[in-house]
């Protein structure tokens, strides 16, 4: 990454450690003795973690091999914790899908197979989360506005990722090559714009006609890896809030969670700069109780965000660095080395 974006990094990270100290100290009761999460509580929340990471690596390794392409679960595994690297430390998320990209790359796969692994991942993402808001929508009737207000979330979700994937299909299949058009133009695409615009759209394309090559019953698994580690990852929470010996109604541990987890990726900040830490507190103030709600908020963020920034760099800190570099985009072109018969190959 750039100096700049390196110092933004860094600001937003502080920014965010800032927020939660002062929401840690603002929400604590003055008569209230520290509380501490048990050593036992903390092996667990480990293990749910590294149970969470295997499970993701499992849906990408299961994801290449319905579409029969060869992938071990190591680079798997890398991938899927590079990604949680630079997702970290680039705005709204971004920096994802060029880490898993370089990481699945330099272990020796070919470019049209990783975009159509990320793609089929990507679309078991989905259903997973839609399956898992219908789910909850039937044992959390009584939730009200918060049942309604996660569905809508993932009508929006999918609604958004299908639109997008429906028109960039059709854009690609009218504007993958050749010079801007002039609506292009008129926008301010012009050729270098239009030229990424271009790699994009041939990556969207590529990936959805490979997913008519997917074996149903290994997409099944990997679908049900998703579901595990969806499910995983929201009993983060109610686990540390549990652990403390206190009562809390079950429904907005587990469905505000859902929301956070997938509403920063509109953050456009590194980190949340904060805005994550802002949510928790509105949306779970009244829910877990004043005494235990600092700890709870910081060791929330610790076993699903910070923990996966460590076990990232640890994994593949160096090559998520070097698909973040600004002159990294012409060196990871996914699209323009591979000829189309390469992907019907497959």
């Amino acid at each position: 990454m750039s100096p700049a974006r390196w110092a933004l990094a860094v600001l937003s990270f502080a920014a965010a450690i800032v927020v939660s100290l002062y929401i840690v100290l603002t929400s604590w009761p003055h008569a209230h003795h520290t509380v501490s999460v048990s050593l036992t509580a903390h092996a667990v929340l480990l293990s749910v973690a590294l149970l969470e990471l295997g499970a993701r690596a499992g849906k990408v390794r299961l994801s290449a091999a319905s579409l029969r392409i060869p992938m071990t679960f190591g680079t798997a595994l890398r991938a899927s914790a590079g990604g949680d690297f630079g997702a970290a430390i680039t705005p709204s998320r971004t920096g994802a899908e060029p880490a898993r990209y370089l990481i699945m790359g330099e272990a020796g796969m070919a470019p049209a197979s990783i975009i159509l692994v990320i793609f089929a991942e990507l679309f078991l993402e989905m259903i997973s989360l839609a399956v898992v808001a219908v789910a909850m929508f039937f044992v959390f009737r009584d939730a009200g506005g918060m049942i309604t207000g996660m569905v809508s979330l993932v009508a929006m979700y999918a609604t958004f990722v299908l639109g997008t994937g429906a028109l960039g299909f059709v854009l690609a299949r009218r504007g993958a090559n050749g010079p801007p058009p002039l609506w292009a133009q008129r926008i301010g695409l012009h050729a270098g714009r239009w030229r990424a615009v271009q790699r994009s759209l041939r990556q969207l394309r590529t990936g959805i006609e490979g997913m008519r090559e997917m074996r149903i019953g290994v997409a099944l698994l990997a679908l049900l890896a998703s579901l595990a580690h969806l499910v995983l990852r929201l009993a983060i929470l109610p686990i540390i809030v549990y652990s403390f010996g206190v009562k809390a109604p079950a429904a907005p541990l587990i469905l505000w969670p859902v929301a956070l987890m997938y509403g920063s990726v509109v953050v456009p900040v590194p980190a949340g700069g904060g805005a994550i830490e802002v949510a928790f507190k509105e949306a779970l103030g009244h829910a877990i109780p004043a005494a235990v709600f600092g700890a709870s908020l910081i060791w929330w963020r610790f076993y699903t965000f910070y923990l996966y920034i460590i076990l990232g760099a640890l994994a593949a800190g160096g090559t998520v660095l070097r698909a973040l570099r600004p002159d990294a985009e012409s060196a990871t072109d996914p699209i323009d080395p591979v000829p189309d018969r390469e992907i019907a190959s497959y």
